[in-house]
């Protein structure tokens, strides 16, 4: 696994949905963040530490029409208050077709992330649920661990370089505490 086996990261950036809260798909109303279960403890554990933490998330939901950037704004600042407060939120209002640089499989949200940060990329993690979340980690040059949920596709777990069963033990692996679900 190279250079990123036990160092512990100076930024954890995490996916917002199925990562940190549970999943709505195209989520426009705050009163439905529900967050995972112990987010917000593992969050502080982060942030004792002096790791800045963040937010990194594709919203196509905008380019679709489903969503305008204000509702997933007001959600934003739902999790913001419940699990905050973030150091920094990227998010991608772009659908597959516009073939920007944000949108993950891109690495563009995540080398915003760590500018904003003044963090190397190396020092940085990122925590998602699927595939398109572990390469863009990958191409921006992070540490990658995929938290699978229902929905994470066989291969996706099978591809990961690192994964974990849940959004605790992923936190344990950045920390040195716990080498659960990691690959050589």
């Amino acid at each position: 696994m190279g250079s990123f086996s036990f160092r512990i990261p100076k930024a954890v950036l995490f996916d917002r949905d199925g990562t940190l809260v549970h999943d709505v798909p195209y989520n426009g109303d705050p009163d439905l963040v529900a967050p995972v279960p112990r987010a917000r403890e593992m969050l502080q554990e982060l942030r004792a530490r002096g790791i800045a933490t963040g937010v990194v998330s594709n919203q196509s939901g905008i380019a679709r029409g489903l969503l305008s950037r204000g509702q997933v704004d007001r959600v934003n600042a739902r999790i913001d208050a419940v699990l905050g407060p973030f150091d920094v939120w990227e998010v991608c209002p772009h659908g597959e077709e516009d073939g920007c640089s944000c949108r993950k499989p891109a690495p563009g949200m995540i080398l915003s992330a760590c500018r904003r940060l003044r963090v190397e990329p190396q020092e940085a993690a990122y925590i998602g649920d699927i595939g398109s979340d572990m390469e863009a980690a990958e191409a921006a040059g992070a540490r990658g661990i995929l938290v699978p949920t229902p929905e994470t596709r066989r291969a996706e777990v099978a591809a990961a370089r690192e994964y974990a069963a849940d959004l605790v033990s992923a936190v344990g692996l950045l920390l040195g505490m716990a080498p659960v679900g990691s690959r050589p």
